[in-house]
């Protein structure tokens, strides 16, 4: 096997290794929809890195766990009326939610420890190695804020922006890992014709950038059961409530109905955007990979509207309103994968062009 040869292996069990993480990070961010949909976020009021990754063992221990429980607010106000054993139930939550993110990082030294000591890794993966373990480093410095943003006096929830803050940075994570594990194969990719298109995703992206912080604080505000219906807010297209508040902008930030309506209308933007880059890509030649993906790009972006009416339908129903927020938010990272390897392949094309010049 000669060093090319030897080098392709190389990067194709890196990217792999990389995938895998892929598949963890959507995992833990399904987690984190979890334990946000069940209330479970404050039942661990403190951070053990270490021994805080076995649950509680005995019933003093689990007194003990309940008791700090009892002195938050969220305890105080919302869930006074809690057993132990509905407090072990958002406790497993909140406990699998960090106990898997310790998972995550044990793969990520494991695999590195492994193709460094194999000198598997090519010099020009060194930088994009150090930002993954960065970002991750920050992602759970980002979580454990989020958590004491709701340990406070009359807070009964996290905060919303600082759990938008939590959810954007995951979503980062997942696309720079997606990306970095792309990188390391080498798919077929179109002519350079793709790079036309480059334009359409570059605003189809800063769409759904927008779309996911206000995904997020619909997500934190608890904002859907303010207005369960569709395709009206309410009753109103733009409901008068929405300006109420003063300076204007906090509007944009705390005011639900505003949210909605922003929200909304940021998910049809997409639709019209997806659906014109989708038509625009079936004239492109020689590049299958990028049509198909694009197909399957607008295909999620429809069931995600899907869902979001559903979970707007179902948001005064908690049972199900569980299962469809979860599900809203799992194709809300599918959508964002699919996009990324939109972004890769037109990228990957544009650098074949520069080469063949």
């Amino acid at each position: 096997m000669n060093q090319q040869e030897m080098q392709l292996k190389n990067n194709r069990q890196i990217g792999i290794w990389l995938l895998i993480g892929v598949g963890m990070i959507v995992i833990q961010v399904l987690l984190g929809g979890i334990t946000r949909l069940t209330e479970s976020g404050l039942s661990i009021t403190e951070w053990k890195p270490i021994t805080g990754a076995l649950p509680p063992m005995n019933d003093m221990v689990w007194q003990a766990e309940f008791e700090k429980y009892r002195h938050t607010d969220q305890f105080k106000y919302v869930h006074q009326s809690f057993s132990i054993s509905d407090f072990k139930f958002i406790f497993f939550w909140e406990w699998f939610h960090r106990l898997w993110a310790r998972l995550m990082g044990m793969v990520f030294l494991i695999g590195f420890t492994y193709f460094l000591v194999k000198k598997k890794f090519s010099k020009s993966t060194v930088v994009p190695m150090i930002i993954l373990f960065l970002l991750g480093g920050i992602q759970g410095a980002i979580g454990w804020i989020m958590v004491k943003s709701g340990l406070v006096p009359e807070k009964y929830f996290v905060g919303h922006v600082e759990l938008t803050t939590h959810f954007i940075a995951a979503l980062i994570l997942l696309s720079y890992t997606l990306w970095f594990a792309m990188s390391h194969f080498n798919p077929s990719v179109g002519n350079k014709i793709i790079s036309s298109q480059k334009k359409w995703l570059v605003f189809v992206l800063i769409a759904v950038f927008f779309q996911l912080i206000f995904g997020g604080f619909m997500a934190g505000l608890k904002a859907a059961s303010s207005a369960p219906t569709w395709p009206f807010i309410n009753g109103s297209f733009m409901p008068s409530q929405m300006n109420e508040m003063s300076p204007w902008i906090n509007n944009l930030i705390n005011n639900k109905l505003m949210i909605h309506f922003v929200h909304r209308g940021t998910g049809y933007l997409i639709f019209i955007l997806s659906f014109l880059f989708f038509i625009k890509s079936r004239s492109l030649q020689y590049a299958d990979l990028f049509k198909k993906t694009s197909g399957l790009f607008f295909s999620l972006v429809i069931v995600q509207i899907l869902l979001g009416i559903a979970a707007l339908m179902t948001s005064t129903t908690p049972s199900t309103f569980v299962f469809v927020g979860v599900a809203h938010q799992f194709v809300a990272m599918l959508v964002v994968m699919s996009l990324m390897v939109l972004l890769f392949l037109a990228k990957k094309s544009d650098s074949r062009m520069v080469e063949s010049m």
